[in-house]
C-alpha cells in the first residue's frame, strides 16, 4: 500500500513539474520604427471637435436643469 501511495505521489509531482514547464519562446520579431506622430493639423482638428462637443453637451445640460 505504501508503494502504491508513493507511486501516486511521485506521478502527481512529476505531472505538476511538466505542467509548469515553459513552452519554447517564439522568435523575437525585429524592432520596428515607431509610427510617425499625427499631423499637427489633424490633432488641432480633433481638439476643436472635442471642444465643440463639450460645449453642446454643456448647453444641453443647462437647458435641461433650467426646464426643471
Amino acid at each position: 500500500m505504501n508503494k502504491l501511495l508513493a507511486a501516486l505521489v511521485a506521478g502527481f509531482l512529476s505531472a505538476g513539474v511538466f505542467a509548469q514547464a515553459t513552452a519554447p519562446a517564439a522568435p523575437v520579431a525585429p524592432a520596428t520604427q515607431a509610427a510617425p506622430a499625427a499631423a499637427p493639423a489633424a490633432v488641432k482638428e480633433v481638439k476643436k471637435q472635442k471642444a465643440s462637443a463639450k460645449k453642446v453637451k454643456k448647453t444641453r445640460k443647462a437647458k435641461k436643469t433650467a426646464a426643471k
